[in-house]
C-alpha cells in the first residue's frame, strides 16, 4: 500500500485527486493538506510514504516546505505538482529534493504513474516537461539570468513578481523584512531590473506567473 498524504490549498483539487489515487487498491490518501505549514506537521505526524504537494500555495508555500520537509526528513519522498509547466518550476523543486515534478494540465493516468515511481524511489518527469528540461539546456536558454538566482533568491522573485510585499514575504517564510530586502536588491542586481512591475514582466516573460 502506498501511503500519500496530499496537499493543495484547493479543496476541489485534494478531492478530486483523493478520488484519482484511491481508485487504485495499492494507493491510500491518509492525510490531507491545504498549506505547506499543515504539511509539515502532517508528515511528522503520519510519515507518508509519498507526499503529493502542490508548488504554489498561500503561505509558506509548497517549495519552502518541500525545503523543510527533506531537511529534517531526508528520507522523504515528494511529488510536486504546479499548473506551471515550465522548466525552471522544475528545476528548482528538483533542487530542492523533489523526486518528481508534475504538470496539472498531465493526463489523470500520469499522476498515478508518477506516485507510483516516487514510492519506489525513482526520478519522474512529465516527459513534455523532461523535453523543454533537456533542450533549454541544449540549446542555452537555461542560462537566463534567472538561473543565477540562488534557491532562495529564486522563490523571493517569483512571490514579489506574483504581487507579494516585502512585509508579507518575509512573514510566510519566517525570514526578517531585511533579509527580503537584501535579496530583493540581489535580484534585481541579478536580473539589470529597478522595480517590481519589471520583475513582474520576466516572471511572465518566462510562464512563471500567469499575465
Amino acid at each position: 500500500m502506498i501511503r500519500v498524504l496530499l496537499v493543495d490549498d484547493h479543496a476541489v483539487v485534494r478531492v478530486g485527486f483523493r478520488l484519482l489515487l484511491q481508485s487504485v487498491p495499492e494507493m491510500s490518501v491518509v492525510a490531507e493538506a491545504e498549506s505547506g505549514e499543515a504539511a509539515c506537521q502532517m508528515y511528522l505526524e503520519f510519515n507518508p510514504d509519498v507526499v503529493v504537494m502542490d508548488l504554489a500555495m498561500p503561505g509558506m508555500g509548497g517549495l519552502e516546505a518541500l525545503r523543510r520537509i527533506r531537511s529534517r526528513h531526508p528520507q522523504a519522498q515528494v511529488l510536486t505538482l504546479s499548473a506551471h509547466d515550465d522548466p525552471m518550476h522544475a528545476r528548482r523543486a528538483l533542487q530542492e529534493g523533489a523526486l518528481g515534478f508534475l504538470s496539472k494540465r498531465s493526463a489523470p493516468e500520469a499522476l498515478l504513474e508518477a506516485v507510483t515511481a516516487v514510492a519506489a524511489g525513482r526520478r519522474y518527469l512529465d516527459p513534455v516537461l523532461a523535453q523543454k528540461l533537456a533542450l533549454s539546456e541544449f540549446d542555452g536558454t537555461g542560462k537566463s539570468p534567472i538561473e543565477r538566482l540562488s534557491e532562495r533568491e529564486f522563490e523571493v522573485f517569483v512571490r514579489l513578481a506574483g504581487g507579494a510585499t516585502v512585509q508579507r514575504i518575509a512573514s510566510d517564510l519566517n525570514l526578517s523584512g531585511s533579509t527580503i530586502g537584501t535579496h530583493l536588491y540581489n535580484i534585481k542586481q541579478k536580473l539589470g531590473v529597478a522595480n517590481q512591475s519589471e520583475l513582474t514582466l520576466i516572471a511572465i516573460r518566462h510562464g512563471l506567473i500567469n499575465a
